[in-house]
């Protein structure tokens, strides 16, 4: 799971999921690639368990298998929030001297 959430577009795909089932026309479109792109993306997460996909006539529907990747992202971006503070404290300690 780790691995397949170890690319921004993937990242920024299971954000979006998060609202609820969405077609790869309107992920593609969210995420600005290309629709080629995106499903090489989606089939990434779908092979590490962590979406599933249905077809809604020519439309394929991707959403979350696992909703607690949600939690997983929201302490990952307190992570990244705490890191850049801390770098901004050191840079300005930095400047300051």
């Amino acid at each position: 799971m780790l691995n397949a959430l170890g690319h921004p577009i993937r990242l920024a795909i299971a954000d979006l999921l998060r609202q609820g089932e969405t077609c790869v026309c309107d992920i593609a479109r969210h995420i600005g690639a290309e629709r080629s792109n995106t499903s090489r993306h989606l089939s990434i997460m779908l092979r590490a368990g962590m979406l599933r996909m249905r077809k809604d006539g020519l439309q394929a529907m991707y959403s979350l298998q696992v909703p607690c990747v949600c939690d997983f992202l929201s302490c990952a971006t307190r992570v990244v929030e705490h890191d850049i503070q801390e770098r901004i404290r050191v840079l300005e300690s930095i400047q300051s001297t």
